[in-house]
């Protein structure tokens, strides 16, 4: 998953990006509304994390932006004010769920997990793809009953096209996705190629098929064989 975090304090900022960096999450952060605006309007992300009391804006205002670009983002609003309107005003607005600081790090993961299971995994840890299997509790990829052997960044990018099947994926969204904003500095994308490449020929070896399918010009697409009729 990729997630921007929004959020004006510098030490719970970097405690909650460094925390989901360890779990292997991709992050982006903003200090404030402007910032915050920026990233959404520029990128694309799995999940949001904003805080209501922002400087240069509200919180509540960037989550409307959102939405309005990005209806399929997950959201989660944090806040250190426990007021009910708050909370109400988020929900009604869009927001999968809503956090008060303070808050302890495992929760905030839990709280990201469900929205993510309910966004894009249909509910489970567990998705289920023509003759093999994604476990995104255990990271664990099964083809036909067995595990294949696949780097971090090839499960990522496994899961990121299963997430997005039927979809076409261009070179640069799949780099921003997974690299962040790494990818700016980059002089070209040649990586991502190699990395489909690696995945491809790891998941016809394992006899998985080749779902992941080149679209001239524009990118790749994942589609699962029984679905192409």
């Amino acid at each position: 998953m990729k997630i921007l975090i929004v959020e004006d304090n510098p030490d719970l900022r970097e405690n909650i990006l460094t925390y989901l960096s360890r779990e292997n999450y991709i992050c982006e952060t903003a200090e404030d509304y402007e910032q915050g605006f920026d990233k959404i309007m520029s990128h694309s992300y799995d999940l949001a994390l904003i805080d209501i009391m922002l400087p240069k804006g509200n919180g509540l205002q960037l989550l409307r932006d959102l939405i309005s670009v990005s209806p399929q983002t997950g959201s989660i609003i944090i806040s250190a004010r426990n007021a009910l309107d708050d909370k109400v005003k988020g929900l009604e607005i869009g927001a999968d769920d809503y956090l008060t600081k303070p808050f302890q790090l495992p929760e905030l993961l839990a709280r990201i997990k469900a929205v993510h299971r309910r966004n894009q995994l249909e509910g489970s840890d567990i998705l289920n793809l023509g003759n093999f299997e994604i476990n995104t509790s255990t990271r664990v990829v099964s083809v036909n009953g067995s595990s294949l052997n696949l780097t971090p960044k090839e499960y990522d990018l496994l899961l990121y096209f299963a997430s997005n099947k039927n979809r076409v994926l261009s070179k640069q969204t799949i780099a921003e996705h997974l690299w962040g904003d790494y990818v700016d500095h980059l002089e070209n994308l040649d990586f991502v190629y190699q990395h489909i490449k690696n995945l491809r020929k790891k998941m016809n070896e394992a006899g998985a098929g080749d779902y992941i399918k080149s679209v001239y010009s524009v990118g790749y697409k994942f589609v699962i064989p029984r679905e192409t009729s």
